[in-house]
């Protein structure tokens, strides 16, 4: 065995104290660091040939790379949809890491078994019945890709093909109906096969991303019967907008369509008894997508999909192999995503789910609901700034109150990033450029509003 290996294996108690307390001090410090760090010049180094093991690798990381790394994990990071990680959940997935299981087969440990019971848990959460299944994924890109592809194939069983089998030119034409889409869909449409040019867009009602329901009832008569894959959104990200998930589902009572829902952040809203009507209607979806190391605040990277036809995403996940198993009644995860290998995603979301319950979990999503409010008042009451929509649940949509153009919105972001107290991504809603501020973070709390605020204001003198 080669010699570092050997220390290695030999101090791993040590190793491991030592990496609890490099990690200690990351999170410790997580609230103080700057939230961004704009990327300097990078000069990869040459592949060591000798190992220096495993301690000075650590001193190493801690030298080189440490310091740039955002504090994403952090109470004030609010770009794109990104949650931190709890006690609980990082404990859970450092026993990930520490355990290596792969759960995709049940024939050697009881790993695909604790998946099964957090899917559980999760559609529980979610309020989704026991006719749906569910499997871990990487993340909402991947939940659509899988979704869409069980969409596909039901759209080959509707024109008598296996789509699985035949390829998707056996299909002809496809259509996918969505007012919305999130970008990760139309990604998800070219790797299928489908083309992002299969978007057939659906105005949306005024002044809104929800999709106007009549439109899309004389956009489906349209097709004249054939089926198609409509997509509706359960929180769209510039501004957490909801399709109206019942009336859509109940235009399956005169149209053929699979109904696949983009819940990847909003799906949450079902754990607030104030803010559950928005997601009424998930239930009657075909297939649904939620983002775990979004609101739930799991480490990256872990995601959900949930489908009703567990026989269709056999048909096109299977995994042929003698050595692997027939998928029979209850198939192990190998034959339902693409993955034939992968870690125990799940442990981490079991453990937060086990510490905390659904009550702290509730607590996480409406005190970042509330911060959002806030903020969202706070930059309305400002002669800098004002909101292009109101504030429906965790982002924020805003834009500068005068002259918003792109470059000035470019130059805030790049101020607001350097001072290092708070990080906004930028965006265009109804042809306006813009900032968008996302709360989703278990740690973030009042007094992180008050700092976040005022960065904004005085970022808005960068314009």
């Amino acid at each position: 065995m080669y010699s570092k290996l050997v220390e290695d294996l030999d101090g791993l108690p040590a190793l491991l104290d030592a990496a609890r307390a490099q990690a200690g001090e990351l999170l410790a410090g997580v609230a103080d660091r700057p939230v961004a760090v704009p990327p300097g010049t990078f000069e990869p180094a040459e592949l060591p040939e000798d190992g220096v093991g495993a301690r000075a690798a650590l001193a190493e990381f801690g030298r080189r790379w440490a310091p740039g790394f955002a504090a994403s994990a952090g109470p004030r990071y609010l770009g794109f949809v990104t949650g931190g990680a709890t006690p609980a959940a990082v404990a859970g997935d450092w026993l990930t890491a520490a355990a290596d299981q792969n759960p995709v087969s049940s024939l050697d440990s009881s790993a695909s078994d604790l998946e099964r019971e957090t899917v559980g848990w999760l559609a529980k959460l979610f309020g989704l019945g026991p006719e749906f299944s569910g499997a871990f994924v990487s993340g909402a890109t991947m939940s659509n890709v899988v979704g869409l592809a069980i969409g596909r194939e039901w759209l080959g069983e509707r024109l008598g093909v296996t789509v699985a089998d035949a390829g998707v030119a056996a299909l002809g034409p496809v259509e996918v109906l969505s007012g919305s889409p999130h970008s990760s869909a139309l990604k998800a449409m070219s790797v299928l096969g489908l083309g992002r040019s299969a978007l057939r867009p659906v105005t949306v009602q005024p002044e809104r991303e929800a999709v106007d329901v009549e439109a899309l009832d004389r956009e489906l008569a349209a097709l004249g019967g054939r089926p198609a894959i409509v997509i509706a959104n359960a929180g769209t990200v510039n501004t957490v907008d909801f399709d109206d998930l019942r009336a859509i589902a109940a235009l399956k009572a005169k149209y053929p369509f699979w109904l696949h829902v983009d819940a990847a952040f909003g799906g949450f809203a079902a754990l607030s008894p104030e803010h559950a009507a928005l997601v009424g209607g998930l239930e009657l979806a075909d297939s649904v997508c939620v983002d775990l190391h979004k609101w739930l605040n799991v480490p990256y990277d872990s995601a959900i999909q949930f489908s009703r036809r567990l026989d269709l995403q056999v048909r096109v996940f299977q995994n042929s192999a003698a050595y692997l198993g027939h998928p029979g009644d209850n198939p192990d995860f190998v034959h339902r995503t693409p993955e034939s290998s992968r870690r125990l995603r799940a442990l981490a979301a079991w453990c937060t789910l086990a510490a905390y319950g659904r009550a702290g979990h509730r607590e996480i999503v409406e005190r970042c609901v509330a911060h959002a409010r806030d903020l969202g008042d706070r930059l309305a009451g400002t002669p800098q700034w004002r909101l292009l929509a109101p504030v429906r649940l965790n982002v924020v949509c805003f834009t500068l109150a005068e002259d918003p153009t792109q470059e000035r919105i470019d130059a805030v972001v790049r101020a607001v990033a350097a001072g290092g107290e708070t990080f906004v991504t930028p965006t265009v809603y109804a042809g306006v450029p813009a900032l968008r501020a996302a709360f989703s973070n278990w740690r973030t709390g009042r007094e992180d509003v008050d700092r976040i605020f005022a960065a904004l204001v005085s970022g808005s003198g960068a314009a």
